[in-house]
């Protein structure tokens, strides 16, 4: 579990984040929406350390890591994964060799031991067969697979994901969701994602923080977006035409209903 605590974080005269205080929970995808601009990408690196708050504190599963000392938090960070945008694989590198990267880091195992545990992370991620391509020789979704394998291959208890669909097709992305789902689950893991996937909201959204210029406006899960009468969310949730008139159509339905179940 991941705490904040009243987070503000401003550069020189520019306050981009005020007073953040939320709950990111184990075992459960955890997803940072908002518009670009909103302030969620700087979220995501004060969790993480890239930038120090000004104010306020992140404590995992209680220990405050923003008063941690720099040896501390390298420590700290090898109970993280981490998945970026673009996958940013090594194109030198083998796939195996690519997932093996983090333990010939940061772990203590023999060169068999790291070989067994980068393979085991590539059959998670349905791989195998795969370990002595290039990352150049894969689609962007195979990409991303290896960059999930390589996030995991040191057993984290925290994974962060910035935007981990961007540039995939659809029917990828869903690929992409159920298997960050199921993971989480399977290692009990607290997931954050930073994501404009609207799919992954709907889908995955088991914890979702809404940041609005700064400011933490909504909190809460998938199921309760379509019901939810927060202006700002509605307004970026269901921004086009079409997304209204769907959510317009379901409400009458349901009022509908309720209506003949009354009657």
């Amino acid at each position: 579990m991941i705490e904040v605590k009243d987070l503000t974080k401003s550069f020189e005269d520019k306050t981009v984040l005020e007073g953040i205080t939320t709950v990111f929970e184990d075992g459960k995808t955890n997803l940072i929406i908002g518009q670009s601009g909103s302030g969620k990408t700087v979220l995501m690196k004060n969790l993480v350390g890239l930038l120090d708050p000004t104010s306020g504190q992140v404590l995992y599963d209680g220990r405050d890591f923003v008063a941690m000392s720099k040896k501390e938090k390298v420590y700290m960070r090898r109970e993280m994964g981490m998945i970026f945008q673009s996958a940013a694989l090594f194109d030198s590198l083998t796939v195996l060799e690519n997932v093996m990267f983090p333990l010939d880091m940061f772990s203590t195992m023999t060169l068999r031991e790291r070989t067994k545990r980068a393979m085991d992370c590539l059959d998670r991620v349905n791989l195998v067969g795969a370990e002595e391509k290039f990352p150049g020789e894969l689609s962007g979704g195979m990409q991303k697979r290896v960059a999930i394998a390589r996030a995991i291959a040191l057993n984290p208890k925290y994974l962060f994901c910035d935007e981990p669909n961007s540039g995939l097709d659809p029917k990828t992305s869903l690929v992409i969701d159920d298997l960050l789902h199921s993971i989480t689950k399977e290692f009990n893991m607290t997931t954050i994602i930073n994501t404009h996937d609207m799919n992954s909201v709907m889908g995955i959204g088991e914890n979702i923080i809404f940041i609005y210029e700064g400011h933490k406006e909504w909190q809460g899960i998938s199921s309760q977006i379509m019901h939810s009468d927060n202006q700002r969310l509605t307004d970026f949730i269901f921004a086009s035409d079409l997304l209204k008139n769907m959510r317009n159509l379901v409400l009458e339905k349901e009022e509908q209903h309720l209506v003949k179940s009354s009657t």
